[in-house]
């Protein structure tokens, strides 16, 4: 078995509990003496061996090893892999069947995570997501005063956008930002844009 790990919480002595994001579930293992595992870290992608136990009230994991990409011993894009992919854990911890999607989205952007700026893959990313979630608020109102939007708006948690006076918040381009909800692709926006829609990802899904 293969997946993402999204978390990772202390147990008794040097033990661990494991959350993995795989194809079709999210699951917490129990890894003995883990905290002395330096694989067992947020956001690798590990492939390991499933077994069951009578002292555990979980599945233990066990043989297992990670599976690297070129990136990963660059601070800059671990950190931003990181900080991304534990925000799949909230989201996703209550869902008892897990459409594959999300595995596969991580699993191609892990991919090109140090071919492409990285910050514009996780929004590019996260676009991805709330379009397949039908999340996408894009009918022109603000989700604060129902109001017409008009050139520049401000955008919420989730990007539901709103006047930037309702919320207090940044002014950006509108027809940038429905182009991103249309396209799912950020080669349109400058750098600064892309900083400030990471920023407003990093709030939660």
């Amino acid at each position: 078995m293969h997946g993402f790990i999204i978390n990772i919480k202390k147990a008794k002595n040097e033990d661990v509990i494991v959350t993995v994001l795989s194809s079709h579930a999210i699951t917490d293992y129990w890894r003995f003496f883990g905290a002395r595992h330096s694989i067992l870290q947020i956001g690798n992608l590990v492939d390991f061996e499933v077994s069951e136990s009578k002292k555990s009230f979980m599945p233990n994991m066990r043989s297992l090893s990670h599976i690297s990409f070129p990136w990963i011993f660059s601070n800059n894009h671990l950190l931003i892999w990181q900080n991304f992919i534990k925000l799949f854990e909230p989201h996703l911890k209550d869902a008892l069947d897990l459409d594959p999607f999300y595995f596969n989205l991580l699993l191609e952007i892990a991919r090109k995570w140090d071919k492409q700026n990285p910050k514009r893959l996780a929004v590019e990313a996260y676009v991805s997501l709330l379009n397949h979630e039908g999340r996408l608020y894009d009918n022109g109102f603000c989700y604060v005063c129902d109001e017409i939007l008009e050139e520049q708006i401000g955008l919420m948690r989730a990007f539901l956008p709103a006047h930037p006076k309702c919320i207090y918040a940044h002014p950006l381009n509108k027809k940038e930002i429905f182009t991103l909800y249309n396209t799912q692709s950020t080669i349109h926006l400058d750098d600064e844009t892309v900083e400030k829609l990471y920023f407003i990802l990093l709030k939660g899904f």
